[in-house]
């Protein structure tokens, strides 16, 4: 199933990752099941800011197209992912974005506060290289292909 385009629009998700090996696994994993047209990388939760706000190399919107769906990973420099993720959820030009939390840890407070803070989904990124690229191809299908949103 190629779910990449839904309703006849492009997709795009922005990727919120500093781990530059779990940055290309998840890149490459969408794009060999062709799960979204156009996947958008920065690498700290200042960055991810700045392009979500288009602000400083993020201010044309062509360059910075507004996400259909965002995956932030907890544990980010500059400034840390849930503070994004409640930066995001209090905006209302943004807060109905989707937000799946990425990340490596597994620690219930990390998950209750990203659910007190409204994120969508909490996953934990598995070690297995098999495992990690079923939960991408899953999370794909379910956000972009079966989940209907109202864009």
């Amino acid at each position: 199933m190629d779910i990449s385009k839904v309703k006849g629009e492009p997709l795009t998700i922005l990727l919120v990752e500093d781990n530059p090996g779990h940055a290309e696994l998840v890149l490459r994993t969408f794009q060999h099941h062709r799960i979204a047209n156009k996947i958008y990388h920065v690498s700290d939760g200042e960055e991810a800011l700045n392009y979500l706000y288009r602000k400083n190399s993020f201010s044309d919107p062509k360059k910075s197209p507004c996400p259909h769906l965002i995956l932030l990973d907890l544990r980010l420099p500059k400034i840390d992912g849930m503070e994004v993720l409640k930066e995001i959820k209090k905006t209302d030009e943004l807060k109905k974005i989707p937000i799946v939390i990425l990340t490596t840890s597994a620690a219930e407070p990390d998950t209750e506060k990203a659910y007190k803070h409204y994120a969508n989904s909490y996953l934990v990124k598995p070690i297995d290289f098999n495992k990690f690229t079923q939960l991408m191809n899953d999370l794909g299908f379910y956000w972009l292909g079966w989940n209907h949103h109202p864009w």
